[in-house]
């Protein structure tokens, strides 16, 4: 991967909203890119035939975690991200010629909300995604065993003008409704889509980062912080607001996806020079609804 781009790409997950972004950037720089379906009959050989001779294996798959967890619900969140991302390991270990690098996804959701966290953090959560997130990255650091660079990607909240948290978000706003969530001082990571999608170009090139990457922009902020630029950019009212009980009742326990804080930074991106395009959520937010 000396050229850093012209790569033959396998994504497992390509179809989603960073499959979709990440087949048009790389397919745009002229590198190969393939789609990877993993069900739960699929065989290990068959995975292994896809995989065998790429460059770089991304790994995005998993059940959507804006939903209302209950016990069925979070059994689909675990087993839709360790069960697919052992089976793409266990392939990687019959391929002749292994990818040199695989990109798993993981989320911001592993650490605690007390501490501020850089990548090298290892105050994590004591719930139930951070519970996922430990036993999705320890199964991806797997594919290290048989020479693989590997790379867990810790997403942020991603906004983008496709899909997303902002989908959710902008209607209540739009229509004068919007508001803080629960007490809106939770801190919220987040990244814009292009660069994410930039970050995974930036590490294809870029062979000493390794391990947990944190996909978050320098610039964290709270949810009041954020319902005020959303209202202030949007011209809209932010005076109502969803009580802390109203987003239990309807997620359940994934209601702490929205209420707990998560002051995340991207320091090994920083320090290997990678350069955000969107670091400050109203330029994000401009973008988004232009």
């Amino acid at each position: 991967m000396s050229n850093g781009y012209r790569v033959k790409i396998a994504i497992c997950g390509k179809s989603g909203l960073v499959g979709s972004k990440l087949e048009e950037m790389f397919t745009s720089i002229k590198s190969e890119v393939i789609g990877i379906k993993i069900r739960e009959n699929t065989k290990i050989e068959e995975i292994a035939k896809d995989i065998n001779k790429c460059d770089v294996l991304i790994n995005l798959s998993g059940a959507t975690i804006l939903a209302r967890w209950d016990k069925a619900y979070k059994n689909l969140l675990y087993n839709s991200r360790i069960n697919t991302t052992r089976k793409l390991v266990d392939a990687i270990a019959l391929c002749s010629e292994k990818p040199k690098l695989f990109i798993s996804a993981s989320a911001v959701g592993i650490y605690d909300s007390e501490a501020k966290h850089d990548d090298y953090s290892t105050e994590y959560a004591d719930d139930y995604l951070s519970h996922i997130c430990k036993d999705w990255e320890a199964e991806a650091r797997r594919a290290e065993e048989y020479g693989v660079r590997c790379v867990q990607s810790r997403f942020g909240v991603i906004y983008a003008k496709e899909g997303g948290a902002m989908q959710k978000m902008l209607p209540p706003f739009k229509m004068g409704v919007g508001g803080k969530l629960g007490e809106g001082h939770q801190i919220i990571s987040w990244i814009h889509i292009d660069d994410l999608v930039r970050a995974f170009a930036f590490i294809v090139k870029t062979p000493e980062l390794n391990g947990p990457i944190n996909f978050t922009t320098p610039h964290t902020l709270s949810n009041i912080e954020q319902t005020k630029i959303l209202g202030d950019v949007l011209h809209s009212p932010t005076f109502l607001g969803v009580p802390a009980f109203m987003i239990k009742l309807i997620f359940g326990e994934g209601s702490t996806v929205l209420l707990d804080s998560k002051d995340v930074y991207p320091k090994k991106l920083l320090e290997s020079g990678f350069e955000f395009r969107f670091d400050r959520f109203e330029d994000a937010l401009r973008d988004v609804i232009r």
